[in-house]
């Protein structure tokens, strides 16, 4: 979640952000009037507690005196009249208590339930509005031209012997596909790809789960308002992650690090799962949008002042590997409305899709700030060794469905063949795809 502080000090700036983003901007107000409920029954709480510390320990020595008297054959009226004074402040005051505390649980959960409604804070400079409001900050290759009606990735796929729909829908549904042959060694290639770049750029490889508990779902920040869009196996309560990012993002959480050496950097490769809820009908030909697939994540955890270079840096290694697969891109600052809650300033890079005669997402990358470590635990020791917040960040390097879509329908050559970039021949053991006899 945002910080308290920051909504306290400055409601109008998180009203801003949620107007970019196209959000309720009375929540902010809401959460003012839970916080300052929650706090004031805690103040209360906390008083009466110390109150009830004192008034025990006067029960205590009241009854102290009163059994001394009596064992010393003493009038003890006066006493035993005290006794039951003192004891039912002491009843009265329990009672109120424990009424206060439910109280403060009750405001506290609502509290909690009104922050969740907050995405994270924007940062300035990005563009407001929904998913077509973005700006393209950069196009980088040349887009191809053919002397022939170019097929789309799923003719040439199948062409190939490299794609399988309908096997896939045969054994799982609609969305499943099969990679063989061909299309297997390129998936393969291209994850492989990834983890060479990582370890030339000091990424740490990380193997993950891909079943994390729901705290570590939602304080990745992707089931408060895409619970639809996870798989959630319900008798164990375990959700199988869309994305690295998740178990990543939990991998230290509860934990103080050590930054004094700069940012931890990680990557990781993983199968992701995606329930595509809402996508009905669109991007049903093919493998581009899918349930199922692999992808190589980047992952950093700094402190918050060298967040927006630590972005500047997941770009540079996404774009180093796009330039890789010689396929026409361009670089986008996506708008606030499309950034998904934990984000608070995400760049896409955008794949050209010939036949399709458009650009479609390949990457992305995210500067979450401090929401997902607030969430997790997540802190550093700071400079009076204090611990604080930390910032966390993410990007995609590739995934193994959506690049080989670009890379198909980018490289094709008349005869239904399919050129390697340089960069992936070392992988894939050949310069030329060509179509199976």
């Amino acid at each position: 979640m945002i910080d308290i502080k920051l909504l306290r000090e400055n409601p109008d700036a998180v009203k801003a952000s949620q107007r970019a983003r196209g959000e309720d901007e009375s929540v902010v107000d809401k959460i003012l009037d839970a916080d300052k409920a929650r706090r004031s029954s805690l103040g209360e709480f906390e008083q009466l507690r110390a109150q009830q510390k004192s008034v025990s320990k006067e029960v205590g020595a009241v009854m102290g005196r009163l059994n001394k008297a009596k064992k010393a054959g003493e009038d003890v009226s006066e006493l035993e009249a005290e006794a039951d004074r003192v004891r039912g402040e002491a009843a009265t005051l329990a009672a109120r208590v424990k009424e206060l505390d439910a109280a403060a649980d009750i405001e506290g959960d609502a509290f909690t339930a009104l922050m969740r409604q907050v995405g994270n804070v924007v940062i300035d400079g990005v563009p407001a509005g929904g998913e077509e409001n973005f700006v393209t900050i950069e196009e980088r290759g040349t887009k191809p031209t053919f002397d022939f009606e170019p097929l789309d990735h799923l003719a040439l796929g199948e062409t190939l012997g490299a794609i399988d729909m309908e096997r896939g829908a045969k054994v799982s549904g609609s969305r499943f596909y099969y990679l063989r042959g061909q299309g297997a060694v390129l998936a393969q290639a291209l994850m492989a790809y990834c983890q060479q770049i990582a370890r030339e750029e000091g990424l740490t490889p990380l193997m993950v789960p891909n079943l994390v508990l729901r705290r570590t779902m939602a304080g990745a920040g992707f089931i408060d308002s895409h619970a639809d869009e996870v798989y959630l196996l319900e008798a164990d309560d375990l959700f199988l992650t869309g994305t690295s990012e998740v178990a990543l993002a939990g991998y230290h959480a509860d934990e103080i690090l050590d930054l004094n050496n700069g940012p931890l950097r990680y990557s990781a490769t993983s199968t992701c799962y995606r329930r595509e809820a809402g996508s009905y009908g669109k991007d049903t030909r093919g493998i581009f949008r899918v349930h199922q697939f692999t992808k190589t994540e980047m992952f950093i955890y700094c402190k918050p002042e060298d967040a927006e270079a630590e972005h500047d840096r997941l770009l540079r290694i996404e774009k180093r590997v796009l330039d890789g697969l010689e396929v026409p891109y361009r670089i986008i600052d996506v708008a606030a409305g499309d950034l998904g809650g934990p984000a608070a300033r995400k760049f896409d890079c955008e794949a050209w899709v010939p036949t399709q005669d458009t650009y479609r997402e390949l990457t992305s990358t995210s500067n979450c700030t401090t929401y997902q470590a607030r969430r997790l635990g997540v802190r550093y020791r700071g400079a009076d060794g204090k611990p604080e917040v930390a910032a966390t960040l993410n990007g995609t390097m590739l995934t193994d469905t959506r690049p080989i879509v670009a890379l198909l329908e980018n490289h094709q050559q008349a005869d239904g063949s399919v050129r390697v970039p340089a960069a992936l021949q070392p992988f894939v053991g050949t310069d030329v795809l060509k179509p199976i006899a």
